[in-house]
């Protein structure tokens, strides 16, 4: 299921404060900012805000679910330009090596789930099946590839992006090195 795939169509304020929030809430943080300064970035009024998205937490899941939709694209496109169902396994870290390049403040699923630890918060609940998510495309791409053992391989999988994702911050170079690692363990896999 895609984050966000029943959500109306944002209308052109809409847009415009999903955008801020998700620049101030990346840049700044979650909990650091404030209705008041989203809706001076974009444009709106508190009111126009609350009328589109209720809360400052619906907001909050908006821009998550937003941004998962445009990661869960650039996964997809990166499975669909890899050459084999081998390569496919692990197009999710090269898509990471993209991504990490344009947003270089860390993972914002990892930040929001660090933010709002209560899993009832909908930004939580936006971040948690972001996670599950991929870590589900790994199975399934295992499968595909004919991998031994797919949940233990995409268990592997996921915690070796995630830990790339925490630490692409400090050294870009643990995203390659998370890469070259992700192909090594598909590679057996495959042999196995």
């Amino acid at each position: 299921m895609d984050s966000g795939s029943d959500a109306p169509p944002l209308t052109p304020a809409g847009r415009r404060i999903v955008d801020a929030a998700e620049e101030l809430f990346y840049e700044r943080g979650i909990t650091a900012v404030g209705v008041d300064l989203i809706a001076e970035h974009s444009g709106v009024t508190k009111r126009t805000l609350y009328n589109r998205f209720g809360s400052k937490d619906g907001l909050v899941a908006a821009y998550l679910a937003e941004r998962d939709r445009r990661w869960r694209s650039e996964v997809r496109a990166a499975v669909d330009a890899g050459g084999s169902a081998e390569e496919a396994v692990t197009a999710p870290f090269e898509a990471l090596r993209s991504w990490t390049s344009r947003y270089t403040r860390g993972c914002a699923f990892l930040n929001a789930l660090a933010e709002l630890p209560d899993p009832r918060h909908p930004g939580h609940r936006v971040a948690a099946e972001q996670k599950r998510w991929l870590l589900s495309l790994f199975e399934e791409l295992a499968t595909a590839a004919g991998c031994c053992e797919p949940p233990t391989l995409a268990t592997r999988l996921f915690v070796l992006h995630e830990g790339a994702v925490a630490t692409g911050p400090l050294s870009p170079a643990t995203v390659a090195a998370a890469a070259d690692l992700a192909r090594e363990l598909v590679r057996a896999a495959v042999r196995g």
